[in-house]
């Protein structure tokens, strides 16, 4: 007598929070792509299914590292496999770095067959091309960016330079990141934040949720920490994630929340490597997550939004 399958008491008692789909990069050692994003999620009580992209050895800031890259084929594969189980329930679809057109054509395949299992699904897309003037991947990339994947994006986690390149416009000033906002609610996401964007050597966040005709946008001042992290984009991006859902209708609030919890991140990483007797502006630092789960779970803020008019 064959027994029937117990149910996937994720599925069958869902959280209040929702279930994530998360597609990213895995680093064996250190906190990068999924490694940065899932645990956060999972302490903000998620459900969170990763997908690896690549499974290195470490992140490529190392002199050496070694690993395998998924490819579009075996990523729909892993899809397929999950369909056929009936377990493609997410509320939340997220995607960090992605390294192919192959591979992001593949993505948008995914969020299709997500949406027509769950058409509420949110996606949250950070579209990591580049930082400071500098292109991480290939320029074709760019363009399936902005024309196919800014279009279905619920919610877009951009810095200066990505919003550049998505909007073609310079953002120089804040009424510039604004604008750069604006465009990117007119292709597709109700709900945009250019995470760090630097005006006369000072750092700001801008947020924009498009509600009704007009857009609420607020700006989060950000102290520069002198030091180069890896892992902070994913991190701030999950945490992005997992805030706004628990607050839906006060992006600001919910930006509050995940710059507080990065900010305390980082300043632990920072006094974490001046107690090993390490100077922490010499090499990119890897970020302290697990040490650091109360400000993530429950963080003080002490970094406000202030709303423009």
């Amino acid at each position: 007598m064959s027994r029937a399958a117990p149910p996937i008491l994720s599925l069958a008692l869902p959280s209040e929070t929702g279930r994530v789909l998360s597609i990213q990069s895995h680093t064996v050692q250190g906190y990068v792509g999924n490694k940065s994003a899932v645990f956060p999620l999972q302490l903000l009580g998620y459900d969170v299914d990763p997908i690896n992209s690549v499974q290195f050895s470490n992140h490529t800031g190392y002199p050496t590292f070694k690993g395998q890259v998924l490819n579009g084929q075996q990523l729909w594969e892993l899809i397929e496999g999950l369909e056929a189980n009936d377990l493609l329930y997410y509320t939340h679809l997220l995607t960090g770095y992605i390294g192919s057109v192959s591979f992001l054509n593949t993505v948008l395949r995914v969020v299709d067959k997500l949406r027509s299992v769950n058409p509420k699904l949110t996606y949250v897309c950070d579209p990591v091309m580049g930082d400071e003037g500098k292109l991480y991947i290939p320029q074709e990339l760019v363009t399936v960016y902005r024309e196919k994947v800014v279009p279905v994006a619920s919610m877009l986690t951009p810095n200066q330079f990505e919003a550049e390149l998505l909007t073609g416009y310079r953002i120089v000033s804040e009424r510039d990141g604004r604008e750069a906002c604006n465009k990117l609610h007119d292709a597709g996401p109700s709900k945009v934040v250019i995470t760090s964007i630097s005006i006369n050597g000072d750092l700001r966040l801008i947020g924009s949720h498009q509600k009704e005709k007009v857009p609420e946008q607020f700006k989060i001042l950000i102290p520069k920490i002198p030091a180069y992290f890896t892992g902070t984009g994913d991190l701030m991006t999950a945490l992005l994630l997992g805030w706004s859902n628990k607050h839906p209708d006060n992006l600001d609030k919910a930006a509050e929340l995940a710059v507080s919890s990065l900010q305390a991140v980082l300043q632990r990483t920072v006094n974490d490597y001046r107690s090993a007797e390490f100077d922490p502006q010499s090499s990119s630092l890897e970020i302290r997550l697990i040490q650091s789960q109360d400000d993530i779970r429950n963080p003080q803020v002490n970094f406000k939004a202030e709303r423009f008019d």
